[in-house]
């Protein structure tokens, strides 16, 4: 029986066997096997096939995707890349950076002259911050650099009601030697006592920010107003950072920082 060529068959019959090859093995194992599968893996008909196929857009998607290669791994990596966001697991994966007066403390929700958080399933306070690896989790150089992929920050902060407090967040955008590239930190919210001790959200979104950028620092936290023994400064939960989908548009610039 004479033998058989892989690429004898029609070349839909082998796109459709990609859509069945996990997406990094199609990138480094086989479109470097030949012209031939390196042209058809980057069909961006094979990688809207693939994003239909794991549920990342339905088949009646109207936003405009520049390169569905590009979008399919922003969306299979997306995720909170902050570690024990709420303080399930006490303080692993946070360093204290600060911890004077009576220290940090995780402590259950709505605790005293406290309200409930607008999501039930969140619990718990902390104060700390982390530094988060880019190229550990699983973003590649000409990912982040050619392409910047916005990078979305929240925060939720919330004061006793019987105590004044100082809230305070910075997120830096750094370098592999941890210069900095780009900076998030508004001035610090103060809330006076006797307060409704309602829950506020941070956000904000890093885009066009310089190529280069392989590590974020996060960090947050605060004090009370009155200098109280005990825990009366801000509480601050279900923080995040996530790299979105969306991607920068205009051209890379540099500029770093110490």
């Amino acid at each position: 029986m004479a033998l058989v060529s892989i690429n004898q068959l029609p070349e839909n019959i082998l796109l459709e066997v990609f859509t069945h090859v996990p997406a990094r093995q199609l990138l480094w194992n086989c479109r470097p096997v030949c012209c031939l599968w390196r042209d058809l893996i980057d069909l961006m008909s094979l990688w809207k096939h693939k994003c239909l196929q794991e549920g990342y857009v339905t088949e009646d998607w109207d936003q405009p995707v520049s390169d569905w290669k590009v979008f399919y791994f922003l969306c299979s990596l997306r995720r909170n890349l902050l570690r024990n966001p709420c303080a399930e697991e006490d303080m692993k994966s946070w360093k204290i950076d600060s911890n004077g007066g009576d220290q940090w403390k995780v402590e259950s929700l709505p605790g005293a002259h406290g309200t409930g958080f607008p999501d039930s399933k969140v619990k718990n306070l902390c104060l700390k911050s982390q530094i988060i690896d880019l190229k550990a989790e699983g973003y590649w150089e000409e990912l982040l650099d050619k392409f910047r992929p916005d990078i979305v920050v929240k925060d939720w902060f919330a004061p006793r009601a019987d105590c004044g407090c100082t809230y305070q967040i910075r997120v830096q955008l750094a370098s592999a030697d941890y210069l900095v590239l780009a900076s998030f930190e508004p001035p610090p919210v103060t809330i006076h006592q006797w307060n409704d001790a309602k829950w506020t959200e941070v956000s904000h979104t890093f885009s066009d920010y310089p190529p280069g950028v392989r590590h974020i620092f996060f960090q947050h936290g605060g004090k009370d107003t009155q200098f109280w023994a005990g825990w009366y400064g801000p509480r601050v939960t279900n923080s995040s950072v996530v790299i979105s989908h969306r991607v920068t548009r205009n051209p890379p610039h540099a500029v770093a920082q110490p």
